[in-house]
């Protein structure tokens, strides 16, 4: 094209001729800067492909490791604290250990340091791993400072560490099965901590909005100063009568809120290795028993108010109940007629049976029904059995049920059903969240009559005062309670050598204010000679913790005379 430029300029018509090429030359520089646009933008989408290539390379050698790429930081969850504001469970910065095995030069010299500081890796396992051609493995999770500083002197190429949250429980397995735990990823997997994760914590954790300094503590029911009594308390008793496991709680009986409940054996979350050993379970919500005596109060109760009896009623206790093949006898029997105070004292099998007989089959499947023995709690605890009943109930199962034989529930839900007997006549569903009167009131079920109530509560103290509960007495605090002896059930018989004991109180029973209730799991003799009932053993813990408790849950004692509230009418 220069050239015929050129050339134009030297011959005739020359200025025509140069138009001529220019134009030429305009159409070919335009198409020259079309190709250089075409090929920016091939550039930049084989760039932009290749990020997503390596990407998606990455994400994939995630998944396949197992383990979070170095970016990734884990969420963060809010404090718990007791209704005091104690810190039940918080976060800690820690370190975690990475290596990128591409990058280490050595995989025998590596793994020789690393075993020095962490002895337990798997040797196998960890030097296939650092052999590979991953770009990112986890090789520890949520170090000890020491530990991390060990390694750091090693030295080794190619290894890395990660901040990330690790939950720290100040207070080891003081409350345990009420906090629970989170796994290696900071989430909840029991107790509270899940509660908390199923209330959105989990989706705000997803999104990446579970910031900590957004996250408001969650505030539970729980004093923490009760609930290191109610445990020390009950592993004392646990050591002195060679028990199996055992459990406690203290509960309001006005609001349903549980100040504290503990379960042994138990665990420390900060190292919950045997957290998922059988014995370990939550005993006062996970496990289901035979309740035994305690269940008479109920039976009582059920009687009272219906009207079939009244504390002037007197049922024929002087020989045994024969049904089909079956015998039901008295402990310690009295041969004789009863009144009901005397029924609930001597807690005379024979004369709740008949008590219980005074009312239909149907009527006694529904009471116990509509005081929450029969169906599942509903409690922020994801850890919560299903009571069991007979499909069908016949006399026998009346009868045996009347006395505590035959139903099996949680502790927990046994010691809601007694502040129902006590609290006026109201069944309120236990919480682990502080919760006022009026709340409680608003969500709260009458299942007896006021005056019905006014007599559990007389009977109540008259057993500590007169029967089988003496050992639980606290000067003072008006302690009311019945005892409970149940034989456990082993290959299908009911044992003669193993129990399972419980003693439920209210205090102070002129006009409760808590619920108390101790279970032992069969406890063994104090002594040679002596017996192993609940009277001996799980009213005497009661005690000791009404008397260590009572001052730090605002119950001042009252060394006068006993509330008008008790002298009720016989009616």
């Amino acid at each position: 094209m220069i050239g015929r430029w050129r050339k134009g300029k030297q011959g005739d018509g020359g200025e025509a001729a140069g138009r001529i090429v220019i134009e030429g030359q305009a159409k070919a520089s335009g198409g020259r800067g079309r190709s250089r646009i075409v090929m920016t933008m091939a550039v930049f989408f084989c760039l932009y492909g290749a990020i997503a290539g390596r990407l998606a390379f990455l994400g994939m050698q995630e998944l396949e490791e197992g383990g979070p790429g170095p970016s990734r930081v884990t969420a963060s969850r809010p404090d718990i604290v007791d209704r005091n504001g104690e810190v039940l469970a918080t976060d800690i910065n820690t370190a975690s250990l990475y290596a990128e095995p591409r990058r280490i030069v050595d995989a025998d010299e590596a793994l020789e340091k690393l075993l020095t500081v962490l002895p337990d890796l798997n040797v196998e396992q960890t030097y296939n791993r650092l052999k590979s051609d991953a770009g990112f493995i986890w090789l520890r999770r949520q170090l000890s400072p020491r530990q991390q500083q060990s390694i750091m002197q090693l030295g080794i190429p190619g290894v890395g560490f990660r901040t990330e949250k690790r939950r720290f429980y100040p207070g080891g397995p003081t409350a345990a099965h009420i906090v629970g735990l989170v796994n290696v990823d900071n989430k909840g997997i029991a107790g509270m901590e899940k509660y908390v994760d199923d209330q959105g914590l989990a989706d705000l954790q997803a999104t990446g909005l579970a910031i900590s300094k957004d996250l408001e503590p969650v505030r539970l029911s729980i004093d923490l100063r009760v609930q290191h009594i109610v445990r020390d308390e009950l592993e004392r008793a646990m050591e002195r009568y060679r028990a199996i496991g055992g459990g406690a709680v203290v509960l309001s009986a006005r609001t349903g809120e549980v100040l504290a409940m503990a379960s042994l054996p138990d665990y420390d979350p900060n190292h919950p290795f045997n957290a998922h050993e059988k014995d370990r379970l939550n005993r006062m919500s996970a496990g289901v028993y035979e309740m035994g005596s305690t269940f008479k109060g109920f039976t009582l109760a059920m009687a009272l108010d219906a009207g079939t009896a009244n504390l002037n009623s007197r049922f024929d206790a002087t020989r045994p109940i024969q049904i089909a093949r079956h015998t039901i006898r008295d402990f310690h029997g009295k041969g004789r007629v009863l009144t009901v105070p005397e029924v609930f004292i001597y807690s005379s099998n024979i004369g709740t049976a008949r008590m219980a007989e005074t009312v239909s089959v149907e009527h006694h499947r529904a009471f116990f029904r509509k005081i929450g023995l029969l169906d599942r709690m509903v409690t922020e605890l994801p850890e919560v059995a299903r009571p069991t009943e007979p499909s069908e109930w016949k006399r026998i199962h009346q009868i045996t049920i009347s006395f505590g034989h035959g139903v099996a529930t949680t502790p927990l839900q046994t010691a809601m059903s007694a502040a129902a007997m006590l609290n006026g006549g109201f069944l309120i569903q236990p919480t682990f969240l502080p919760r006022g009167v009026e709340q409680a009131m608003a969500s709260a079920t009458p299942v007896i009559r006021e005056k019905t109530s006014d007599m559990m509560r007389y009977l109540f103290r008259l057993n500590v005062e007169k029967g089988s509960g003496r050992r639980a007495e606290v000067p003072g605090y008006f302690v009311g309670g019945k005892t409970g002896t149940a034989e456990k059930v082993v290959n299908g018989r009911y044992s003669n050598d193993k129990r399972f004991n419980a003693f439920l109180a209210g205090f102070p029973v002129n006009d409760p204010e808590y619920i108390v209730l101790v279970v032992l799991d069969e406890p063994k003799p104090e002594k040679p000679g002596m017996s192993a009932t609940s009277g001996l053993n799980t009213a005497p813990v009661v005690g000791n913790i009404i008397r260590r408790s009572a001052a730090l849950l605002g119950v001042k004692p009252d060394f006068g005379h006993e509330s008008d509230a008790l002298l009720v009418s016989s009616q």
